[in-house]
């Protein structure tokens, strides 16, 4: 490990969540692959050129950390959670409903007791980006959280396979710990698990404040998740870095949830994570005063506030994103703070309504912006 990887900490001050908008020649790839017209040794072919590209224009901007653009998938949750044993994949026949906007039809579903799978395709794909990092520079792999597969029914039929939901959580833990601890005996030493389930919570939450048997429920959605992830993370080494980003939804620029954290701050203050990467590009977000609450007044955990917008193109004003950082330093030390983009530009591979060349040109404000705030950015 080189100096400079030493000396830097993670999150960095200016960081990545990780999703990049899939190039022309890499839909039409997967198409083609779909429809039967090449095979998976040329569709991989296809999408390590597309990587590498990538790879080399976020070094390029500067960043500490790259990712693979999540190329290798179609969904930043259902593919991963697909290579795990005991999920297979089936066709919900409903879309996830996005403000204005529906996606495509394929889910998620426990067909056996869930575990780690050695084979699991991401790992190659890690191994690739590996080999290809400037030795400089991070490779961050990004998953989704286990809570994506107990939240909704997609974990319905547990109880054909265990005797108790704990040995389910339990189990799903496990199965995430090994694959997280494989990640790192390949070399992985930054790990980001996304999460839309804190921003379901916060919904329901909200929804169901005058029910208390049903609100009960959500209650207990947010306590098994707060379980499941600290159980996971238990005895990971110590240099590696887990972090997540708590997200509203992403798809082509519309959005699943809205609503401010203060429902949820106080489970998010109570996980173990080395950092959160939360959404704070609009007033759908909330203010900043629940930040102390998530913060916990854990001096080794890194909040990254999503001020830049990963929905359009239009590019912040530099003063206005500073003023607003320096706003929340009024619940969390500047030390504790850094900068991203409020979520990736490609939760699915439909990606959002920006072209490449704006998606740059919004990482390099991330950067450009960090490198005037925080005196230890690089």
């Amino acid at each position: 490990m080189s100096n400079t990887q030493t000396a830097l900490r993670k999150p960095f001050r200016y960081d990545l969540v990780g999703s990049l908008l899939r190039p022309e020649i890499l839909k039409k790839a997967h198409k083609d692959f779909a429809d039967g017209t090449i095979d998976q040794e040329e569709l991989t072919r296809i999408q390590r050129l597309e990587t590498k590209r990538v790879v080399e224009e976020q070094e390029k901007l500067g960043f500490h950390d790259v990712t693979d653009g999540e190329f290798n998938r179609s969904w930043w949750h259902l593919d991963f959670l697909w290579g795990l044993t005991g999920v297979g994949h089936y066709d919900y026949e409903k879309s996830y409903k996005f403000h204005g906007d529906k996606t495509r039809t394929d889910n998620a579903e426990l067909v056996g007791k869930i575990a780690y799978n050695p084979e699991h395709p991401f790992f190659k794909s890690f191994q690739y980006l590996n080999e290809i990092v400037d030795d400089e520079v991070f490779a961050k792999q990004t998953i989704p959280s286990p809570t994506m597969l107990f939240r909704d029914n997609r974990s319905d039929r547990w109880n054909e396979y265990y005797q108790t939901w704990d040995e389910y959580l339990d189990d799903l833990a496990a199965a995430y710990h090994e694959t997280i601890q494989h990640f790192y005996d390949l070399g992985c030493r930054y790990v980001q698990l996304d999460d839309t389930t804190w921003a379901f919570l916060i919904s329901k939450l909200n929804e169901t404040a005058g029910q208390p048997e049903e609100h009960q429920k959500y209650v207990q959605v947010a306590e098994d998740s707060v379980r499941v992830i600290n159980q996971l993370l238990k005895g990971l080494p110590d240099d590696l870095t887990v972090t997540t980003h708590i997200c509203r939804g992403n798809f082509k620029s519309t959005y699943l949830f809205e609503g401010g954290y203060d429902d949820v701050a106080d489970y998010l203050g109570q996980l173990n994570y080395d950092g959160l990467f939360l959404e704070y590009d609009n007033v759908r977000s909330g203010d900043f005063k629940p930040l102390s609450r998530i913060w916990n007044g854990d001096r080794n955990k890194r909040l990254v506030l999503g001020l830049i917008t990963s929905k359009f193109p239009e590019l912040e004003d530099i003063e206005e994103v500073k003023a607003r950082i320096k706003d929340a330093t009024t619940q969390v030390p500047l030390a504790n703070l850094a900068l991203s983009t409020q979520c990736g530009f490609a939760s699915t591979e439909e990606g959002n309504k920006l072209t490449e060349d704006e998606q740059w040109k919004k990482l390099a404000l991330v950067k450009t912006i960090a490198e005037t705030v925080w005196d230890d950015a690089n």
